[in-house]
């Protein structure tokens, strides 16, 4: 198999555990592939990225604020079919409703969604709209360029879990099953922030750099909370890093709006 090939299947193995954008052609998979496809997580985000700041340079064209920011927030959850807002709403009802890490992870398998789920997912949503709406009146023409950052970068963060957590169940009993679980060698760390690093250079948003110290200390102290409780990190983990470092951005480049762009 040529390298190329290899690299397009790792590519696709990532599009379709992460989104619902249909890959034309079926492809081999085990758990090696679905290993390997960690490299792209990133990439992926930057994709889910580009779409949403598409649809935002369309929308905002005809509609208000507000709408197309809901809209596009729309777009994001039918584009990764709620996948990482699943994670951390089973992240708040297990942490929330369990004590003991055989009761948490036990909570976490189950399908069904408790007060704590509700309500850590309204709360967040609610954020994250307040968030862009406000950074739209800050600076409208950057919008592109933040939702593009903050879907690349979000998921970068929570490939990073895998270097630095212990995954603590099983694959096989994984309700996301399944899952990129074991950390590959650094230098695949370091092709997963090409995708950062490129958003910054065509934008030449450099102050986007500020954003990611706030990002990495969430992820660092969502990960300490993991471990002291269930001792790492399950997929549903990994998703609730994702949705909050998405909204740290925003909060973040929000104030870097009010006193650099």
């Amino acid at each position: 198999m040529s390298m190329l090939k290899r690299e397009l299947i790792y590519f696709g193995t990532a599009l379709m555990f992460f989104t619902r954008i249909p890959v034309p052609v079926s492809m081999p998979y085990d758990e090696r592939i679905m290993n390997a496809s960690q490299r792209y997580f990133s990439w992926v985000g930057m994709l889910v990225g580009l779409i949403n700041a598409a649809l935002w340079l369309l929308l905002a064209s005809f509609f208000s604020t507000s709408i197309a920011v809901l809209l596009c927030m729309s777009c994001s959850i039918l584009l990764t079919g709620a996948f990482h807002e699943d994670g951390f709403t089973d992240v708040c009802d297990s942490f929330g409703g369990g004590y003991g890490a055989e009761k948490i992870l036990h909570i976490m398998k189950d399908s069904r969604i408790g007060a704590y789920g509700v309500i850590g997912i309204v709360m967040l949503l609610l954020l994250k709209f307040s968030a862009l709406s406000d950074l739209s009146i800050l600076n409208k023409k950057m919008m592109p360029v933040f939702f593009i950052f903050a879907h690349t970068a979000s998921r970068f963060m929570a490939l990073s879990m895998i270097y630095t957590h212990r995954y603590v169940r099983d694959t096989d009993l994984s309700k996301s099953k399944p899952m990129a679980n074991q950390a590959l060698p650094p230098l695949n760390l370091l092709f997963a922030v090409i995708p950062i690093l490129v958003v910054i250079l065509f934008s030449k948003s450099y102050q986007l750099l500020l954003a990611l110290p706030p990002m990495y200390i969430g992820t660092m102290l969502m990960g300490y909370y993991f471990k002291k409780h269930i001792g790492g990190y399950t997929g549903d983990c990994l998703g609730a890093v994702q949705q909050v470092t998405e909204v740290i951005f925003y909060l973040t480049a929000f104030l870097v709006c009010r006193y650099t762009f």
